[in-house]
């Protein structure tokens, strides 16, 4: 169990840590960079896989259903604690809600248990995403419009993807192993960006950070527990639903608490220890998923 809980975890921190040591010495684009993924390369990942009718996306209903809970029940869970702190609302409970999805998601799922837990992976992320940019946003910004959701790339792709799987629209071989070569490309870039990106914040709001490292798994896997029987996930899916409920706050937080100017300092330290705390959470969950016969 050991080894197979490290084989999974240790190219997901060595890739990062690449970014880390690569950025350490110089200053890659990563704007550019995560620009590029989340226009094309995690576009192409999400068509294609949505696309593949051999993937029956009827039947992660459930877990999507399962994902929105522990997204928008972590925020409900936690904002008495965010009250009675006097935190800013604003600032502490998007990063409890809205985890590391696509960065360290998607590769953990895909190492941990294979190419068949890629549907699931990214039908997790794309309803992290999409609550994100829709209630994520209202929470930063209530005047922004949310038909601006619609123009997004990923979005575009989410429906274009369900429209063809859904309507039994048949795709050629080659354009799908096009579509997952280039979809491809996002799993190992969102790490390095992962990495790089970990050098820009500190620890100056470290006590706030330690309480996000802390309180965001514990609130995703409270929710994750009853999930579990009542939805009666099957396969893979209920492993990847616990997975999904343990991940960090995602790394967006920052870049959109940046853009809107909310503490982006402090958010920066939720995302940063958040992340590093993962580093025992993470080896815990896959551990007892392990052990119960799950995975």
């Amino acid at each position: 169990m050991l080894t197979q809980i490290l084989s999974t975890l240790l190219p997901v921190f060595l890739i990062a840590g690449a970014g880390a040591f690569y950025g350490r010495f110089r200053t890659p684009d990563i704007q550019g960079l995560n620009t590029l993924n989340m226009e094309l390369f995690v576009p192409m990942l999400v068509f294609a896989v949505l696309a593949d009718q051999k993937a029956p996306l009827q039947e992660y209903a459930p877990l999507a259903l399962g994902a929105a809970v522990i997204v928008l029940g972590s925020g409900l869970l936690l904002w008495p604690v965010a009250r009675a702190l006097k935190l800013d609302i604003r600032t502490f409970l998007p990063p409890m809600m809205f985890n590391n999805s696509g960065n360290m998601g998607i590769p953990l799922l895909v190492l941990a248990f294979g190419e068949a837990a890629l549907p699931a992976a990214v039908v997790l992320f794309i309803v992290e995403m999409l609550l994100h940019f829709s209630v994520g946003l209202y929470m930063l910004s209530p005047n922004t419009p949310l038909w601006r959701l619609l123009r997004l790339p990923i979005v575009i792709a989410s429906i274009a993807g369900l429209a063809v799987n859904l309507g039994g629209v048949p795709l050629p071989g080659w354009l799908l192993e096009a579509l997952n070569m280039l979809g491809g490309v996002c799993i190992p870039l969102m790490l390095f960006a992962l990495g790089v990106r970990m050098l820009d914040v500190d620890f100056s709001d470290w006590k706030l950070g330690l309480l996000g490292a802390v309180a965001c798994p514990a609130s995703g896997l409270l929710l994750a527990w009853p999930l579990v029987y009542m939805l009666d996930l099957p396969g893979l899916q209920l492993p990847a639903l616990l997975v999904f409920a343990a991940l960090p706050p995602a790394v967006l937080n920052y870049i959109v608490a940046e853009q809107y100017q909310q503490e982006p300092h402090k958010v920066a330290s939720l995302v940063l220890i958040g992340n590093l705390g993962s580093l025992a959470v993470i080896p815990l969950v896959l551990g007892w998923i392990f052990a119960a016969g799950y995975g």
